[in-house]
This record gives C-alpha cells, structure tokens and sequence, in this order.
C-alpha cells in the first residue's frame, strides 16, 4: 500500500483561445519586467495556431493515460490536474483536492530533468499554492525520470523512425529549452541533457553523428544563455556539408507549443532555406510507456 491517496499531475499550463494569449503571457513573465510588444511578438507564435496550446489538450490526454494504467495495474487512487500558469490553475485544483478529503498526494511534473525552471520552480509552485489553502495535503514531488525507459524508450523509438524518413547521412539533433547561464543547477540540467541523448542515440542509431542544441531563449541579447541555439547550429552543419537532420526534443514530453512552434516552424524553415532535409522526430506524449511512469515512481516510493 502507498501512503499516498492521489496523484497529481502538474504542468505549465497554455491558452485555450485567442482572448488568453496575453494573459498567459502575463503570467508567464509576471515580475519580469517584458514590455508588452515583446508579449504581443511571442503572442503571434500561438495565433498561428488559432491562439490555442496544445499543452492542456496533451495533459488531458495524458490524465486519462494514467488512469487507464491505474486502472489496469489495480491503482485506486484519484489523478487530479493542475498548471503554474494557467486553468486549471494549481491552487484551485489543491482546493478542491482538499475539499475531497485528500491527505497526501504525489505529483508528477510534466518537465523530466533536475534544474530550477525544471525542477525547483515546481516545488516552489507547490509550496505557494499549498499555503493559499488553510488544510492542504501534504504534496510530495515525484523524482525527475529522465533516465527512465518510460521517458527515454519512446524517445528511442522516434529518433529511430525520424532517422529512417530521412537519407543516410543524417544527423541527430537534440535539443531543449536554453536557460540563462547563470540559472540555478544550470550544470545539473546540461548534465542530465547531455546522458539522456548519449543513451538514446546509442540505442537507436549507434554510431550516428550526434549533438545536443537549444532552442526557445525569451531572454534579452545581453543576458548570456545555454547555447548553441538549433538554428544556429543548422548554419554551421550547413557549412560542413550536413545534408539532413533528425530533431529529437528531448528536452521536452509533449508536443506544446516550443515544439510546435520552435522546432515545427522556425527550425523546420531555417533548414530548408538552407537545403537541409529535416524531421522531427515525436516526443512522448501519452505513450502507454510515459504514462507508467507515475504508478513506478509512486510504487518506488513506498
């Protein structure tokens, strides 16, 4: 028996509908001091697609995942939804866990690695919401799993079926959201980075030329990020007579709108005004393997 009597899913949360967009973003880089035209140009990336995120359809579709392995594996416990930056917001959703009679709930974090946007900032988040709710549960954070199977198998399986949609000689590309040099844990988060795509380009294509590359830097020029940045390095690949590339973000579990956008679009657009054929390959999603991964690590925890 686990201690826990739910689990909760906690994400970053997207808008739904073009009225959200700048409120989103908002609360996105609330504190931040970004003058609003920089809002409205980030703005323009998700009315390309209707002004909607596909970040909280992916986490309904992966609520539901969890709940069929629940389900399958004899788990009886409630999965509950909630996101930093937008509805349903994550104190209402303690609120309501409370409400519920829930005394101590795991949480899982749609963000897989060490790091303090990746990590830190999700306990920070939890701690906050928990003291705006007088009788929260207790909220225990999962572990990161970004070297677990659950996470690096469907990632295996996509960087070899993006490899296979492209000519011999192409490169993998492996890329996540840059973060500020002089971010917290920022060697930690490389770190993970750096293991996670070694192994899965060990197992799906040994031997292939390979490189780790960031992608969706919002900080101003002067301020000095992870780097190099996918389109840049594209140039450089370019150069050296590279004709073909397979992007694998694993950085990332689902296909939000820094994969949709970033990679999909801009990244998808620089390679071919530079003649190189690109794919992208699929990130894990609602994988039955992913969606596992929660029963582990709370099986784990026990």
């Amino acid at each position: 028996m686990t201690s826990h009597d739910a689990l909760l899913l906690l994400s970053f949360g997207g808008p739904e509908g073009p009225e959200d967009v700048i409120p989103f973003l908002e609360n996105v880089t609330r504190g931040r001091g970004i003058p609003r035209e920089r809002l409205e140009k980030v703005g323009e990336h998700y009315h390309l697609f209707g002004g909607v995120s596909p970040i909280n359809r992916l986490c309904r579709e992966l609520k539901a995942a969890i709940e069929a392995d629940f389900a399958a594996h004899g788990v009886d416990l409630p999965v509950y939804w909630g996101n930093r930056n937008w509805t349903p917001y994550l104190a209402d959703t303690v609120r309501q866990m409370k409400d519920d009679g829930i005394r101590h709930a795991a949480a899982f974090v749609t963000s897989a690695y060490s790091g303090y946007s990746t990590n830190d900032q999700y306990l920070q988040d939890i701690a906050r919401a928990r003291e705006e709710v007088p009788g929260a549960p207790e909220i225990d954070k999962l572990p990161v799993y970004w070297d677990r199977p659950g996470f690096l198998d469907p990632f295996t399986d996509a960087a070899r079926d993006a490899l296979g949609r492209l000519p011999d000689g192409a490169r993998l590309l492996f890329t996540a959201h840059s973060v500020p040099l002089s971010q917290p844990n920022r060697d930690l988060y490389v770190a993970e980075l750096e293991q996670a795509a070694r192994t899965v380009a060990d197992r799906a294509a040994p031997g292939t030329p390979w490189d780790l590359v960031y992608q969706s830097r919002s900080g101003p020029p002067s301020q000095p990020w992870l780097e190099p940045q996918i389109t840049d390095h594209l140039e450089k690949l370019a150069g050296e007579g590279v004709c073909a590339v397979a992007a694998v973000p694993v950085g990332f579990v689902s296909d939000h709108m820094e994969v949709k956008y970033d990679l999909d679009v801009e990244a998808a657009g620089r390679a071919a005004e530079l003649g190189i054929a690109f794919v992208r390959a699929a990130t894990p999603g609602s994988d039955p393997r992913f969606a596992a991964l929660p029963r582990q690590l709370i099986e784990e925890s026990k």
